[in-house]
């Protein structure tokens, strides 16, 4: 009888210490997939970040030029050299049915 109780008690101990392991086991499991979800998140941004740089450095080697700087100051400014003009062109209006 003593036996029985004994072998009873270890196979319920065992079962804690299993459950307790799966229980541990599946929360590093989900702080691992929150970990990866933030990374990726973190690398989306990296990659948008560098794209938005190129075009950042291809705008600033465009405007350091003045040839290339022309057509930004014609926009922005709507200036022009002495012998151009600018022609403003607007869209006709959609007709209502």
């Amino acid at each position: 009888m003593i036996r029985v109780l004994g072998r009873l008690t270890m196979a319920a101990v065992g079962l804690i210490v299993l459950s307790l392991v799966t229980v541990q086991f599946a929360r590093i499991i989900g702080d691992n997939v929150a970990m990866a979800q933030s990374l990726a998140g973190v690398d989306r941004d990296i990659d948008d970040l560098q794209a938005k740089r190129l075009l950042q450095l291809r705008a600033l080697r465009r405007l350091t030029d003045p040839e290339g700087a022309i057509p930004e100051i014609h926009e922005r400014l709507r200036l022009t050299r002495s012998n151009e003009e600018l022609i403003f062109v607007k869209p006709q209006p959609t007709a209502s049915p």
